[in-house]
């Protein structure tokens, strides 16, 4: 490859992985991929005709396994869920899920949640933006990989409709340290707890990830931003 080629090279902030995949999570990437999985254009969604309802969208970019996205969307039936990720196993894991529970409010895109946030959503069209847990690429210099950037805040703010919201969790500190350092910079994001605050009382469903950690002594921080009103901004 030449120079000019490893240039143009998007930096990803995920790496996907081989991982065992279940024969529940096979048997449901087989059977059920085109009745929850959007096949990735560089267009906008129609929101109308991917959900039977029209009703808020929330989306969640890296779901993982999708416990969480999968307890959302069954806990708010009044709502539509929309998941970006690009592992296999966890898009198998969470069809199999919905399948079991009939959800019709929970679609899935496996593609890079930059290009999916930057092509197929409209300004201010969705309700809430999640991200749970991302990647902290730990090593200083694996910070370019981190999803949390000042371009990407700026973008996914553009997505939210005025007074959308921006919820965040992760359990490396310093990863929560470099989240405010780049939001409280965003000026379309204002911090629903006070400027610098984490949010100590979050509003999410406990993950696997999170309770192990807790288990080992971990530290979790969340942080929630809303996109500012029109009069605000």
């Amino acid at each position: 490859m030449s120079d000019s080629e490893s240039k143009k090279r998007p930096i990803r902030s995920y790496v996907i992985r081989s991982g065992r995949t279940t024969e529940s999570q096979r048997k449901a990437l087989e059977q059920h991929w085109d009745d929850y999985v959007i096949a990735y254009q560089p267009d906008l969604l129609e929101l109308g005709r991917v959900f039977p309802q029209d009703a808020p969208l929330t989306v969640e970019i890296g779901f993982g396994m999708g416990d969480s996205l999968l307890q959302m969307a069954e806990d708010n039936p009044a709502q539509n869920f929309l998941g970006i990720e690009v592992h296999r196993p966890g898009v198998g894991k969470l069809m199999n899920g919905a399948e079991v529970r009939g959800l019709t409010n929970l679609k899935v895109i496996c593609h890079d949640a930059t290009e999916v946030m930057k092509h197929c959503f409209a300004s201010d069209s969705l309700e809430r933006v999640l991200i749970f847990f991302p990647d902290p690429w730990h090593k200083k210099r694996h910070h370019k990989r981190r999803i949390v950037q000042p371009e990407f805040a700026s973008l996914l703010a553009s997505r939210l409709r005025p007074g959308g919201s921006l919820h965040l969790a992760t359990d490396w500190e310093q990863y929560a340290e470099h989240m405010v350092e780049v939001l409280e910079n965003e000026p379309a994001l204002l911090n629903a707890n006070g400027r610098g605050n984490f949010w100590l009382n979050p509003e999410r469903p406990q993950t696997k990830f999170e309770r192990r950690g807790e288990r080992l002594g971990h530290g979790v921080w969340d942080l929630l931003y809303r996109k500012a009103e029109k009069a605000d901004q």
